[in-house]
């Protein structure tokens, strides 16, 4: 299991929110660049980052963003606000190595069955579009965490799968931001379901002793962010882990 450390923007500044509230954030005295270019030196591969104004349907975050990335090596994994093809094919296009995708794919019933048709034509798009779940009491939620989807969770990971997409990322919003351990149980349910999908897990890691117990299932990676700000997790343990991770596959 590979630790992918995340970077949640909102008004160009590195933020965590507690429970997806645009209300209750944390602003860290650090720069994006600077916060990519920590992780790069220390070897990690992957970066997640999310734009929490494109989220909102603003994106004056992503030029400068865009910017940064295109002059880092790693791979990144974004998401925030992405409601149309085009978007997902510029992004790919620009350059970012996996596209998150929800509300839409969510809430139109044809996005991901032509987003398959589109983006098959160019990319391997099973591998590069990540299909979010966010779960409040496994319930699904989108548009800001704001909405309940009436589609069940297993049925919607069956209908992704159908598709042919099978990379997820699933977020508990009871853990989000509160550091109280990672969504074990739910993350059992879904791979008990399907076991073969490439899960990435999310929410609520606070400590080296969460991401141990996240890999003893088949889990393929875990987004930490909270816990790398408030140094509960230390980028040295994670460029070790992944080390291990890496040498093991």
């Amino acid at each position: 299991m590979y630790i992918i450390p995340a970077i949640d923007i909102l008004d160009g500044k590195v933020v965590r929110l507690r429970e997806g509230d645009y209300n209750q954030k944390t602003v860290y005295d650090v720069s994006i660049a600077d916060m990519i270019e920590t992780y790069r030196s220390n070897g990690t591969e992957f970066i997640h980052i999310i734009d929490l104004n494109g989220a909102k349907g603003d994106f004056s975050n992503q030029q400068t963003l865009f910017d940064i990335i295109r002059k880092t090596e790693m791979k990144v994994q974004y998401g925030g606000g992405i409601r149309t093809i085009e978007q997902v094919t510029n992004l790919l296009d620009a350059g970012i190595h996996r596209v998150i995708v929800g509300t839409q794919a969510i809430t139109n019933p044809n996005f991901l069955s032509d987003l398959s048709k589109e983006v098959g034509k160019k990319y391997d798009y099973a591998n590069r579009i990540v299909i979010a779940i966010d779960v409040l009491d496994e319930v699904i939620k989108y548009s800001g965490w704001m909405e309940s989807s009436p589609i069940k969770l297993l049925d919607y990971v069956d209908r992704c799968l159908e598709l042919g997409f099978f990379r997820f990322l699933c977020t508990d919003i009871n853990k989000d931001g509160k550091l109280g351990g990672a969504a074990v149980d739910l993350y059992r349910k879904l791979l008990d379901h399907s076991p073969f999908i490439k899960l990435i897990a999310s929410g609520g890691i606070s400590s080296m002793a969460d991401i141990e117990e996240l890999a003893k299932y088949n889990i393929r990676s875990c987004v930490v962010g909270k816990a790398i700000y408030e140094n509960r997790i230390t980028i040295d343990e994670i460029k070790q882990w992944n080390l291990k991770a890496l040498s093991s596959l």
